[in-house]
C-alpha cells in the first residue's frame, strides 16, 4: 500500500447546517456571526474530514476564555427509512432513505472519530450566563493528533449584557411515560421510572417545554382499535358496592415533580378515545380485590362511563384546586377528530355537561366547525390549516404540526433543512400564537403502538411517519435523554421568539415586524417565508443589536 500525505480540514458552520457524510459543506461567513443574550444557549458546528486510510480517534480541544461554558458534542448519523410522505415541495434536503445527521452525543473520552474522506461535525453549545461579561469572545476548536493540532477553526461570539426575557408561549411536547418504562424495562411508577421521568422532565424544560401531558389514565393516543398500550395511570380507582373511589397519591407526586423541574402548565390526558371520541380510554380499577379493565375500546363514550366521570371529575377538580394548579390546567376531549366525527365528538362533549366549567378545553383539530359549534374553546389547528381560524378573527390561538404538515409549512423532519424548523419562531411571533403542541417528545413505538421500537435504529415508527416526527430525544443508556439537532434548532426558534418579544417591550410590535418583513418581497405567513439560513441568522443578530442599543 502506497503511503500518501494525510490531510485534514475543518469548516465552521451555523447550527442550521446539516452535514451529510458524502457532501462537502459550504462555509457561509455571514452565518457565523454569532451573538446572544444572558440566559440562552448559542450553538454552531465545526465540520471536519481527513484522508487517512484508517479510521482515527483524534482529541478535541476547546480554547477560549469562556471554555467553562462550552459543551462539545458529536453529530451522529441515524438510519432513515421513511424520509417524506411522498408528496414534497422544493424545501427538502433529501427525499431518500439513508443516514441523516441528527443525534447529538457528548464527546467520548474527549475524542472525535475521523473517517477517511467522510464529512462529520462537532456540535458546539455556548451556555451564556450572566457570569460571562458582555463583550466579544473567541472560541477555537481543534483536532489534535499526538498532541499537535491537525486542523482548527476559530468562532467569534458577541455576548450582550442583558437577560433574555422569560418564555411566555405555552409549549407541550407529549411525554409518553409508558415508552420510558418499556424502553428501559422498568416497572411503571417504580422508583427507577420516577427517576427517568425526572431526567426527561428536566431536559424538556431546559429546551422550552413548560406544559406537561398528565396521564390521569393511560392516554388514548396512537393505539390500534382494540389494542392497548402499557398502563400508565396516575389515578388509582376502586369499584366498591357499585361506587367509584379514587386515590390521587401518584398524581400528586407527578405534579410535585413537574413543578420541581419547572413545569408551569398541566394538560390532562384525553377523556375520550382518539379520532372521534367514540369510546372511553383504558381505565384500570380494583374490583373485589382484583385489578380489571373497567373501561376501554369495549365501552361507549356515553353510558356507564358518563356515570364514572360524574364521580371522577369533581374529585379531580377538587385536587387540582387543592394543589393550586386549577388555573393552569387544560383538558383534552379527543385527539384529532375529523369532519365525520362531529356528532360523536359532540355527544361525548355534551355528556360532560358543566363538569369542566371554568377550565379550558383544547384539542388538536383542524375543522373550524368544532369551534363554531362551541365544542371546544381552544382549537389547535395544524399550521397548514390555521388560516381559516385566523380569517374568522380568532385570537390567542394555538397551533401544532405533525406528520400531516409536510407541504409548504414549517416542520422538523430530518429530511427538511433546519431553517424550516427555526422559522417557526418568527411565525409564532407574527401571529401572536399563545401555545404550541407536538405529539412526540419520546414516542418509541410503532404506529398504533403495535410494538416497541429502538429509536436508535428506527426513527420513523416503523416506516409510518417521516423520520423526526415521532420523537425529539433519544433514550440515553445512562437514563438521561440524548438531544437531537431538531431539538436544539426548535429551542433556537423559541429563543428567537423571546428576543422578539423582548425587543417589542422596548419598542413596539410594528418596529419588530419591520425588522422581520421590511426587506422581504412578500409578508410572512405559515406557508410563505424566507428559506435561507442567512435570513434567520441575520435577523436574530439585528434583533440582538437593537436590544443592545436600548439597555
Amino acid at each position: 500500500m502506497q503511503k500518501t500525505d494525510v490531510k485534514y480540514e475543518m469548516k465552521l458552520l451555523s447550527a442550521l447546517a446539516k452535514v451529510f457524510q458524502d457532501e462537502e459543506p459550504v462555509y457561509q461567513p455571514e452565518c457565523m456571526k454569532l451573538s446572544g443574550l444572558w440566559g440562552e444557549t448559542v450553538s454552531f458546528q465545526a465540520a471536519y474530514t481527513g484522508t487517512n486510510f484508517m479510521r482515527e480517534r483524534l482529541d478535541v480541544r476547546v480554547t477560549s476564555s469562556i471554555e467553562k461554558w462550552v459543551r462539545v458534542r458529536t453529530v451522529e448519523q441515524v438510519p432513515v427509512g421513511r424520509a417524506t410522505n411522498g408528496i414534497v415541495d422544493d424545501n427538502y434536503l433529501k427525499t431518500t432513505s439513508g443516514l441523516y445527521p441528527d443525534l447529538l452525543r457528548d464527546v467520548k473520552d474527549g475524542k472525535a472519530v475521523v473517517c477517511t474522506k467522510q464529512w462529520r461535525s462537532l456540535w458546539i453549545d455556548v451556555e451564556i450566563t450572566d457570569e460571562i461579561p458582555a463583550g466579544d469572545y473567541e472560541i477555537v476548536i481543534a483536532l489534535l493528533k499526538e498532541g499537535e493540532a491537525v486542523c482548527q477553526a476559530a468562532a467569534k461570539l458577541h455576548v450582550i449584557g442583558a437577560q433574555l426575557t422569560k418564555q411566555t408561549i405555552m409549549h407541550t411536547e407529549w411525554m409518553h411515560a409508558d415508552c420510558l418504562a418499556d424502553y428501559y424495562n422498568v416497572g411503571v411508577f417504580s422508583e427507577e421510572h420516577w427517576k427517568l421521568l425526572e431526567n426527561y422532565f428536566i431536559e424538556s424544560v431546559k429546551r422550552g417545554c413548560n406544559m406537561m401531558l398528565t396521564p390521569i389514565f393511560t392516554p388514548p393516543l396512537d393505539t390500534a382499535v382494540g389494542g392497548e398500550r402499557t398502563t400508565v395511570q396516575l389515578v388509582d380507582v376502586e369499584v366498591r358496592d357499585g361506587q367509584y373511589l379514587f386515590e390521587f397519591e401518584k398524581m400528586k407526586r407527578w405534579v410535585d415533580l413537574c413543578r420541581k423541574c419547572g413545569i408551569e402548565y398541566f394538560e390532562m390526558s384525553h377523556i375520550f378515545s382518539q379520532w372521534g371520541a367514540k369510546y372511553a380510554p383504558k381505565v384500570m380499577a380494583l374490583v373485589d380485590g382484583k385489578e380489571e379493565k373497567i373501561f376501554g375500546w369495549h365501552t361507549p363514550a356515553v353510558g356507564e362511563y358518563t356515570r364514572f366521570l360524574q364521580s371522577f371529575l369533581p374529585r379531580l377538580i377538587e385536587k387540582l384546586k387543592e394543589w393550586g394548579i386549577a388555573d393552569v390546567t387544560y383538558f383534552h376531549i379527543s385527539d384529532e377528530p375529523w369532519e365525520e366525527h362531529l356528532e360523536s365528538y359532540k355527544a361525548a362533549r355534551d355528556s360532560l355537561g358543566d363538569m369542566l366549567k371554568g377550565f379550558h378545553t383544547f384539542d388538536a383539530l383542524s375543522n373550524y366547525d368544532y369551534y363554531a359549534r362551541g365544542l371546544v374553546d381552544k382549537p389547535i389547528p395544524g399550521n397548514n390549516e390555521i388560516e381559516e381560524f385566523l380569517e374568522h378573527g380568532l385570537t390567542d390561538m394555538w397551533t401544532y404540526y405533525c406528520t400531516g404538515q409536510f407541504y409548504e409549512v414549517s416542520n422538523r423532519f430530518m429530511s427538511m433543512p433546519s431553517a424550516r424548523n427555526r422559522i417557526y419562531g418568527v411565525q409564532l411571533y407574527k401571529y401572536d400564537i399563545v401555545g404550541i403542541l407536538h405529539w412526540g417528545y419520546n414516542f418509541y413505538n410503532s404506529q398504533f403502538s403495535l410494538e416497541h421500537i429502538n429509536p436508535y435504529e428506527v426513527t420513523d415508527s416503523g416506516n409510518a411517519f417521516p423520520a423526526g416526527d415521532p420523537f425529539l430525544v433519544y433514550p440515553g443508556a445512562d437514563g438521561h435523554p440524548e438531544e437531537s439537532i431538531r431539538m436544539m434548532v426548535h429551542y433556537e426558534a423559541l429563543t428567537d421568539l423571546r428576543a422578539m418579544k423582548m425587543l417589542e417591550s422596548l419598542t413596539s410590535k410594528e418596529y419588530v415586524m419591520e425588522l422581520i418583513e421590511g426587506d422581504l418581497g412578500e409578508p410572512i405567513t405559515f406557508k410563505r417565508y424566507p428559506k435561507s439560513d442567512m435570513y434567520l441568522i441575520t435577523l436574530r443578530n439585528r434583533i440582538n443589536k437593537e436590544i443592545e442599543k436600548r439597555i
